[in-house]
């Protein structure tokens, strides 16, 4: 039997442990911004997600480096036309001892998609039209037209299958407090052939939620193994505080790191002047600020060289220096002010940490170097601008206009750009969808709605030694690869 670590409430009683050892337990302090908050359908706090996709594995799932491999389904096929996946169930038997079956995989499938009908995965999924078990151990999903990202998406730990009669895995959880400590199943309980000494080469895998200011000084101290969830706020706290302990990893994420305009009166009631503050930005400033290298700024919401998505449009403003791009936003707030014979103020809304410190710092002085006056929030208060930080759950155009649908965002949304959609998804052919995907692009960037700066920052703390660990652009790491489980 493995011997679990100590037993957890909170991350201070681990002051008498020290990760570095080799007891047989790898822990992770996983930042959450509300660390024991209840799981919702859509905003699972991530290290709820991370043990969901553990412990309730889909058809497929991620690897360590964000390639999806075979979990419930041990293989599958695409038909030509690419609108039908066929995939084959592994047979092995649940803990009640009743055997899988794809007849249970599919209704559990059907019923994640009513379930997030509505939401933004939803959207994703209203290209499923059909889920049939075709028999005993194949399921057949049919599509109203190709999907190349569907594996990606079907790999969500939204999608794993809840089963009335026990977990699928690849792990099981117990619960000591707020500590999830997980176990990875011997291969024979998942329809493989036995491993000797599982025990002996596998490793428990504990899941501390928490803040960033704790994860980083347990880290510091030698008492977890990695820290896991990392964004732009609590950035600095790695930079800074842990670096002599362990390397900081980064993702090289899909995603959107923007500002919403969520109120839309005063000087922002026109989209052109909303434009201004999209003018004003120096993003690539942005980029120095955070001293990273490699991170993308971008001006558009869809990231060039997508799969299946044509649309020729480069960065906004081609040829317009930054210089012009302010004298330009200057002259619409001096405008304004003289019409109105007021000031222009905008409110930003920004998580809290020392990331988000230097984020308004820095969007405070290029606001003002167009005359505008930036302030920061308190918590409650209400704001004109607020943060959107997301990373994209697959490698598609869809996905990334789907997050601006006014049933999901409706502050922050365009009808026209949603008809466009649909006409998108009704598209008879793929050149025909792309063109109304960029349309979409193009309306919903002409309202000036959403500020787009560049990539979403993840990052976590890995010591030397722990395995099963590699950044990928989904910023999703699974818990399975490490427990060194070698199947």
């Amino acid at each position: 039997m493995h011997r679990i670590g100590t037993s957890l409430l909170a991350l201070a009683a681990l002051a008498s442990c020290t990760a570095s050892q080799d007891d047989g337990v790898v822990d992770i302090a996983f930042i959450d911004p509300e660390p024991y908050a209840s799981p919702g359908p859509e905003a699972a706090p991530q290290s709820q997600r991370a043990i969901r996709a553990a412990t309730r594995q889909g058809l497929v799932r991620f690897n360590q480096v964000g390639e999806v491999v075979p979990a419930l389904a041990e293989r599958w096929i695409v038909t030509d036309d690419g609108r039908s996946y066929i995939f084959r169930i592994t047979e092995f038997d649940l803990p009640d001892g009743s055997r899988l079956t794809a007849q249970a995989v599919a209704e559990s499938f059907r019923r994640k998609i009513r379930q997030h009908e509505g939401d933004s995965l939803g959207l994703d999924l209203a290209k499923v039209t059909e889920v049939r078990a075709m028999t005993g151990r194949v399921i057949e999903i049919r599509l109203s037209s190709p999907m190349p990202a569907l594996l990606q998406l079907l790999a969500q730990p939204e999608l794993g299958i809840d089963l009335e009669r026990g977990e699928a895995g690849p792990m099981s959880v117990t619960r000591e407090g707020n500590v999830a400590i997980l176990l990875a199943i011997p291969p024979e309980q998942r329809g493989m052939a036995e491993q000797s000494n599982w025990d002996g080469i596998t490793r428990a895998v504990e899941v501390i939620p928490t803040k960033a200011p704790a994860a980083a000084r347990a880290f510091s101290r030698g008492q977890v193994d990695a820290i896991f969830g990392g964004r732009m706020a609590s950035l600095p706290l790695a930079v800074t505080d842990a670096l002599s302990r362990g390397t900081v990893r980064l993702d090289s994420t899909l995603g959107l790191f923007g500002l919403d305009v969520i109120r839309t009166d005063d000087f922002l009631a026109s989209a052109a002047n909303r434009e201004a503050l999209a003018l004003a930005i120096d993003r690539t400033g942005l980029v120095q600020q955070f001293n990273l290298g490699g991170w993308a700024d971008t001006t558009r919401i869809v990231p060039a060289g997508l799969p299946a998505y044509t649309a020729e449009q480069g960065e906004r403003w081609p040829g317009v220096s930054l210089e012009q791009r302010r004298a330009r936003a200057s002259s619409l707030v001096r405008a304004w002010e003289s019409a109105t014979s007021n000031s222009v103020e905008v409110m930003i809304d920004l998580p809290t940490g020392p990331g988000s410190d230097i984020l308004f710092a820095a969007l405070q002085r290029d606001f003002a170097a167009v005359g505008i006056d930036a302030k920061r929030a308190r918590p409650g208060q209400d704001a004109d601008l607020a943060l959107r930080d997301e990373t994209a759950r697959y490698a598609g155009a869809r996905w990334f206009l789907n997050q601006f649908h006014c049933s999901v965002s409706p502050r922050v949304c365009s009808p026209d750009a949603d008809y466009l959609m649909q006409l998108a998804l009704d598209a008879l052919n793929p050149a025909e969808e792309a063109s109304y995907l960029a349309e979409a692009e193009s309306t919903l960037l002409s309202t000036n709605l959403y500020i787009p700066l560049g990539a979403p920052i993840r990052w976590s703390q890995v010591r030397a030694g722990v395995e099963g660990f590699s950044e990928n652009a989904w910023a999703f790491h699974p818990l399975f690869p490490l427990s060194r489980a070698p199947i």
